[in-house]
């Protein structure tokens, strides 16, 4: 088996008879008593155990990125480097991000304070904080109960893009070392992670039984919540062809271990619909990890990416060893948690067209929560009308609402060739309810969900009384129209 190599500040690290299930956050704090990095909530919320990891996308140059160490697995990651609180100072002085979060008095008890200073970290390598919205994005996965948000936000604002001058800011400037393949665990526990994809193949024709991991955001936590092991796990965040997007004349083509905060850079002013959604779908930290394919193969009916995609007709890219097929998002959720996956296949890629210049595009989430909170209902549409102003094409895609994420298909066919008016909205929003009959549960009723996905369809037509997909997207949040109860 191969030892874990890892570089944790500053300085290479061998670890071995650890099992492949020890977080990140149980070594720093058992093994290395790097204790600075506190454990709070153990489930990717509170943000206490935030550390900063050192990311490279192909397309893209090395970034430090925010993560939560409670729910990243040992041995994904081999071969990279990380920062904690503790390697922060150089020659006896502060780092800036700590002078300045002093300075604004952002910290009293302390006990969040690591987290804050590692995510506020990431903030200071950060080139496009230009907006109080990505402020807020950026620091929205560490909770304070004592100081205040108003002088952590000003600290925050103060130190975002400042790239100084120090070794972790040096560090960005040189390539990052191509990772290598890895299998490490014992006779109970195996953690395998491809470089390559003939690799993976090999591995999944070893291990066809084999649990898949990329970011671990959601496996996770059954390891912290659950105490969950698996026989053979197989990590895909380490293969480059599984980390591009690439662009053509009509189409986006995004691997299924993209980062969804890589998706939102890359797509923030093509598509504005896509990432309103990924604006509140997670914390930083979690958008950090968390990928397309997994938020798409973990088949939740309450998963944030699935309904704007269904919206914008996406399609999956199915692949084995063998071949690969292509499949329309809407016919790849077969039941609850049930994919159209086959034994020996991955989702390799999610293909968007690209919307017609006259297209309207928007993008909706309903929680108790504004940030960091999972949908009680979440939904996706789209629309384009002919020069008479009647519907030439609709697509609404709701979560929440089903088994599955699910589109409109009654409701998109009582407006299909109608005039795009109030009148008729509000008559076909009742189509909504042969499309869903949703269920009671501790984050919403049945009525409850059944009177927002009506709402939020006349929402869409207010907004569309902006007349292009980019005034849409320009939007903070979605438009709620709530009608009082009976």
């Amino acid at each position: 088996m191969d030892p874990i190599q890892l570089t944790i500040n500053h300085e290479l690290v061998e670890i071995k008879g650890l099992p492949p299930h020890t977080t990140l956050l149980q070594y720093l704090r058992e093994h290395a008593l790097l204790r600075g990095t506190k454990e709070g909530c153990a489930e990717g919320d509170c943000g206490a155990c935030t550390v900063a990891l050192l990311e490279q996308s192909p397309d893209s140059p090395p970034q430090w990125r925010a993560i939560n160490a409670c729910l990243l697995l040992l041995p994904m990651l081999d071969g990279k480097e990380i920062i904690t609180v503790e390697g922060l100072t150089e020659n006896e002085r502060l780092h800036p991000v700590q002078e300045t979060l002093v300075n604004h008095f952002g910290s009293q008890c302390g006990y969040c304070t690591p987290g804050v200073v590692m995510t506020m970290f990431e903030a200071c390598y950060r080139t496009d904080l230009d907006s109080d919205g990505k402020l807020d994005d950026q620091m929205c996965g560490t909770l304070c109960r004592c100081t205040g948000y108003r002088p952590i936000k000003d600290a925050t604002k103060a130190i975002a893009g400042l790239l100084p001058a120090d070794s972790a800011g040096q560090r960005l400037e040189q390539p990052l070392t191509p990772l290598r393949d890895l299998t490490y665990g014992d006779e109970n526990h195996l953690f395998i992670r491809p470089a390559s994809m003939e690799t993976l193949w090999s591995a999944l024709k070893d291990h066809p039984d084999a649990r898949l991991v990329a970011g671990a955001t959601d496996l996770g936590l059954d390891v912290t919540k659950k105490h969950q092991t698996w026989p053979v796990l197989i990590g895909l965040d380490g293969i480059p062809a599984l980390q591009e997007i690439l662009e053509s004349d009509t189409e986006w083509s995004i691997g299924g271990a993209v980062p969804l905060s890589h998706l939102e850079h890359r797509l923030e002013d093509a598509l504005p619909a896509l990432v309103r959604m990924l604006r509140y779908f997670g914390s930083r930290q979690i958008k950090n990890r968390a990928t397309v394919g997994g938020n798409l193969c973990n088949a939740s009916p309450i998963g944030d990416l699935a309904p704007i995609l269904l919206a914008l007709n996406a399609e999956v890219t199915l692949s084995s060893r063998e071949a690969q097929r292509s499949v329309p998002l809407d016919s790849f959720f077969l039941d609850y948690r049930k994919t159209a996956l086959r034994e020996g296949e991955i989702l390799s890629r999610i293909t968007i067209p690209k919307p017609a210049v006259d297209a309207r595009v928007c993008s909706y989430k309903v929680s108790k929560r504004r940030e960091l909170d999972i949908s009680a209902v979440a939904a996706g549409c789209f629309l384009r009308l002919d020069s008479q102003n009647r519907v030439e094409e609709i697509r609404l895609g709701y979560g929440g609402m089903a088994a599955t994420p699910k589109r409109a298909t009654h409701t998109e066919q009582a407006l299909l060739g109608q005039e795009w008016s109030q009148s008729v909205v509000k008559r076909a929003m009742e189509s909504l309810e042969k499309d869903f009959q949703p269920l009671t549960d501790h984050r919403a009723t049945a009525w409850y969900r059944g009177k927002v996905a009506k709402n939020l369809l006349l929402g869409f037509y207010l907004e569309t009384l902006n007349s292009t997909q980019a005034a849409l997207g320009d939007h903070p949040s979605g438009t709620i129209v709530l009608e009082a109860a009976p």
